[in-house]
């Protein structure tokens, strides 16, 4: 196949531009610093703070948060099987990702009106826009193999996570002198970070019309229409589950994708809430750690995909990895203050763009030729969405047992050393195939 027109390419990545900033603002920044403000007792003083929930009495405020990401990340991993398998039935993905899209987009919007008093429609709208963002990201990465071919997908891919880096960036720095415009006044602030939660949402529903203005009509795979759709769903889904199982190289990709992914979707979502309380950083100096780390991704990425070039996607996955787990280490024994902080987010920057840009792209050379794209991509979602589940679980409950947010990192060590070892193992089986694009 040849790769699609450069109109077509640039569109696709807006959409990482234009969904980025949902993941920058909403759950690696702003969002979890006015999280734990809004529930905390007001106590600086103190590293934890606990409040009672529904059936939950005394729970640190942060494990709260983390388990009802938890819970989202279940919820999507649930329904986006079911969901993209429907999508390549009908031909109708790029439906489901506006309906997704838009939930999501309004679900941050819906932030404003979040505060101590409406614990419970927070919660509620976490997971909506959870469940927004993240399914439609199913019905995005399919796009992949159609519009590009396999020499080109590395660098379409970090192109992606490019667009989308830089346009965070923009809006995350917009939010940011919102909140120094509000001065020392609380109230002011607090007003100002739920003012950036509304542009979030109006960026995201817009840039995304660009995407779907300019993406191919999906084709039906379905064999017949009169068949009920949701049986039709489990059906592709079971065809897809027999083609993943019969590829070694691309099921143990996924075995070593789930647990790496663990540990870096559990550091990304909880970074903001580690600095706040186990290191006790001030707003300013937090939202420019996680800028720095946007900023240092977008070099990542690219310099990634080129180094995937000259030796390999899983060399080079090897490699980051082994990066995560040095950061882990040393964030364990030696992170204590901001300047250490800001060196560990510049590593995770680095290693951040290209991990998750190489993911995507090696999973979509490993994976078969195929009408059912949404299908297959929902095999990687699903994966990565159970991993976040168990990832963001464990840290939550660790640190709710221990009460301390530190001890929650070795968990994450042993989640990246076992991905390292699954993906040496399937490196070593690439050399039985022909997979020289991925080796």
């Amino acid at each position: 196949m040849q790769t699609a027109s450069k109109k077509v390419i640039n569109a696709w990545a807006m959409y990482d531009w234009a969904n980025s900033v949902f993941n920058l603002v909403i759950t690696t920044t702003f969002f979890p610093i006015y999280y734990l403000s809004v529930t905390g007792d007001g106590n600086d003083k103190t590293k934890t703070d606990y409040i009672d929930f529904l059936w939950f009495k005394h729970i640190p405020n942060s494990s709260l948060y983390d388990y009802t990401l938890a819970a989202g990340f279940l919820i999507v991993a649930l329904m986006s099987p079911i969901l993209s398998s429907i999508a390549d039935y009908k031909g109708n993905k790029k439906s489901f990702m506006r309906f997704l899209l838009t939930l999501g987009s309004l679900s941050c919007m819906g932030f404003y009106f979040f505060n101590a008093n409406t614990l419970l429609l927070g919660t509620i709208l976490i997971i909506t826009a959870t469940i927004g963002y993240w399914s439609s990201l199913v019905f995005y990465n399919s796009y992949l193999p159609e519009i590009a071919a396999p020499k080109d997908r590395d660098r379409v891919s970090a192109k992606g996570f490019t667009y989308g880096y830089i346009g965070s960036v923009i809006l995350q720095m917009i939010g940011f002198v919102l909140v120094l415009m509000a001065g020392d006044d609380s109230a002011a602030k607090n007003n100002a970070v739920r003012i950036t939660f509304i542009l979030v949402g109006l960026w995201w529903l817009g840039f995304a019309q660009i995407t779907l203005k300019h993406m191919p009509a999906g084709k039906p795979a379905g064999e017949a229409n009169n068949k009920n759709i949701f049986s039709n769903g489990f059906h592709e889904l079971g065809k897809v589950l027999k083609q993943v199982k019969a590829m070694p190289v691309l099921w143990l990709f996924l075995c070593a994708f789930f647990f790496y992914n663990m540990g870096v979707q559990t550091i990304m979502l909880i970074a903001t809430n580690f600095g706040k309380e186990e290191l006790m950083l001030d707003t300013t100096v937090l939202i420019v750690t996680i800028v720095i780390i946007q900023i240092v991704a977008i070099a990542g990425a690219i310099g990634m995909s080129r180094l995937s070039d000259k030796y390999g996607n899983f060399r080079v996955l090897m490699f980051v990895i082994g990066l995560w787990i040095a950061v882990c280490i040393y964030a364990y024994f030696f992170l204590t203050n901001k300047w250490q902080f800001f060196g560990i987010a510049a590593i995770v920057g680095l290693v951040m763009g290209g991990i998750q840009s190489l993911s995507r792209s090696t999973y979509s050379k490993l994976m078969p030729v195929t009408n059912d794209t949404a299908s297959f991509f929902s095999f990687f979602d699903v994966t990565e969405k159970f991993a976040i589940v168990v990832g963001m679980f464990s840290f939550g409950f660790i640190t709710h047992l221990t009460g301390n947010m530190r001890n929650s990192i070795l968990a994450l060590v042993a989640f990246f050393v076992t991905g390292l070892i699954i993906l040496a193992i399937a490196y070593r089986k690439t050399k039985s195939y022909n997979l020289i694009n991925t080796e």
